[in-house]
Formats: structure tokens, C-alpha cells, sequence
């Protein structure tokens, strides 16, 4: 097994490489600003819609962490069901654009 990121500056950073290193943890070899095939990256989107739709402001950070783990707790199934059906078609149009960006 590999783990495998996105390539964001937290997960290429020198000490995360050297954390990876330093326990023996393979990392999955691909191109710097590889499509993202994370289906979670979806969900954070839809959530931050959520917590924020209509414009809605959070006067503390307890007000916004609750906003968060309650929209969490209320991830529709239908749309964990649509990313993960939708991983076949991602797979499919990355290897056709050779690693190129997707519309996903």
C-alpha cells in the first residue's frame, strides 16, 4: 500500500517527506499538479457551501466549529454515493488526458 496526496504544500513539505521517510512510508509516484481524483475534495466543497450559504457569518469559532461537525454529521448518502460512482468516469478521462487536467 502507498500513500498517495494531492500534492498541496503541506503534504510536500521537507518535513512531512522526511516524517514519510523516517517511518517507512511509500508514497505513490505522480506528476506534480496531477488531477485530484479525491472525491473528499467534493464534499469540502459542498460543506463550505453549506456552512456558509445565504451569506451566513459566524460570530466565534465555537459557533463555526459547531456549524461544521453538524454539517458533517448531515453529508447527504446520495451524494457519497454520486462521487463514488463517479471515480470510474475520473479514472477513465485522467488516463485519456494522460495525467492532464479533467473536468472533475
Amino acid at each position: 500500500m502507498k500513500f498517495a496526496d494531492d500534492n498541496a504544500a503541506v503534504h510536500t513539505a521537507r518535513l512531512t517527506k522526511e516524517f514519510f521517510q523516517e517511518n517507512n512510508i511509500p508514497l505513490l509516484d505522480h506528476p506534480a499538479c496531477s488531477p485530484d481524483l479525491n472525491p473528499i475534495e467534493n464534499i469540502w466543497g459542498w460543506m463550505a457551501r453549506e456552512v456558509f450559504k445565504n451569506g451566513h457569518q459566524f460570530q466565534t469559532v465555537d459557533a463555526l466549529r459547531e456549524a461544521i461537525f453538524n454539517t458533517w454529521s448531515n453529508v447527504p448518502t446520495s451524494l457519497l454515493e454520486t462521487l463514488a460512482s463517479s471515480m470510474p468516469k475520473r479514472l477513465f478521462e485522467v488516463i485519456n488526458k494522460n495525467g492532464g487536467a479533467t473536468h472533475f
